[in-house]
């Protein structure tokens, strides 16, 4: 029985010290927690009594040994007079004042732009070539047989009627005079396909001989560009043994089908102007063929575009420096500029950088 009371007693004894220090928690939480009084600006003392640097008024031996004048004197304190109605405690009261910003509280966005002018945009297909003789043909012999003799190099230049070759007909058992193979054309020998010892058919070139005073230029155009080649369609032509010089030329020849293999046109152009005699067959070029030109219209340049669902949007700045979202229609391009047809008008600042971010109406700030 008593071993049940002192259990009890020590379990009743804990109890009352949780609880204690329970409470004891509660209320040093409260107290560390609860906001703290606001404490009014001291009383500024009368006219012409003094004050000490907190902004109340000292005890007359205080002022004395701070060097003041006694109440009533009108005098500060020994760090400086203070004038009658001045701030609280520790100096005047911060005043800010927020900076003024452009279109209504919004921040100005820096844009580049760029004024729309009339100019002259040219649609073109770039495309590769060979530089061959105008005049170029392949010399066939009459007869099929084994060569036995070629009487000429390549760069050699012959006249119509020469005999470049000779071709035995002779087969086992039979025995055939040597047949001349003639050149049909005069001119330079471009390129000999076969070797002495060849057996050749009546449909094997022997020679290929062409006339170097002429030249051209030999290209395909793809099909999706096939209905823009004509004849007398100018063309800048730029060769790899000549960098950093563009030769004009214009369509002279214009296949009446497409290659059914390659799905292309083969087209041939001629050099304009006098002829450079640097220019040789066999070079390779590169062809720019001008498929359509239109003259003083509205361009600008490409990077001022953005495409939104489907339609092109430009932003232009007015006056007040507010942009404004307009949708246009385009015609022509090239690499650096577009033909505007609807939307803008010559004389627009159309912004041409720093306009992924913008909307209608934000202010903007142009730079250089």
């Amino acid at each position: 029985m008593k071993k049940v009371k002192s259990t009890t007693i020590i379990t009743l004894v804990i109890i009352v010290l949780i609880l204690f220090f329970v409470s004891l928690g509660i209320r040093t939480y409260i107290k560390n927690n609860q906001p703290a009084p606001t404490t009014q600006a001291a009383a500024r003392p009368a006219a012409g009594s003094g004050g000490n640097a907190g902004g109340t008024a000292g005890p007359p031996a205080q002022a004395a040994a701070q060097g003041q004048r006694p109440a009533g004197a009108g005098t500060g304190d020994a760090q400086g007079s203070r004038p009658q109605g001045g701030g609280t405690a520790g100096g005047q009261g911060d005043q800010r004042q927020a900076a003024p910003t452009q279109g209504g509280g919004r921040i100005a966005t820096a844009v580049r732009v760029t004024p729309v002018e009339n100019g002259t945009i040219e649609n073109s297909v770039v495309i590769n070539g060979d530089v061959l003789a105008a005049n170029q043909v392949s010399i066939f012999p009459t007869v099929g047989g084994k060569i036995t003799e070629t009487f000429f190099q390549v760069g050699d230049r012959i006249s119509q009627g020469t005999v470049v070759a000779m071709v035995d007909p002779s087969r086992p058992g039979q025995v055939y005079s040597e047949s001349p193979v003639v050149s049909t054309i005069s001119g330079t020998i471009l390129s000999i396909p076969v070797n002495r010892g060849d057996t050749v058919s009546t449909q094997t070139p022997v020679y290929v001989v062409g006339d170097l005073s002429t030249l051209m230029v030999e290209t395909f155009v793809p099909e999706r560009f096939s209905n823009a080649a004509r004849l007398g369609l100018a063309a800048q032509v730029t060769l790899e043994a000549l960098p950093g010089e563009t030769f004009t030329a214009v369509v002279d020849e214009l296949s009446p089908v497409l290659d059914p293999a390659s799905r292309t046109l083969r087209i041939r152009l001629r050099f304009t102007g006098r002829m450079d005699p640097r220019i040789k067959a066999g070079m390779f070029s590169t062809v720019t063929l001008v498929t359509n030109v239109h003259r003083d219209v509205p361009v600008i340049p490409r990077g001022a575009l953005i495409n939104t669902y489907g339609s092109w949007v430009v932003f232009t700045v007015n006056e007040q420096n507010i942009a404004s979202r307009r949708e246009v229609s385009l015609g022509l391009e090239n690499e650096n500029f577009i033909e505007v047809v609807k939307g803008l008008e010559i004389g627009n600042l159309v912004v041409s950088a720093g306009q992924i971010f913008l909307s209608d109406g934000d202010p903007v700030r142009i730079v250089e």
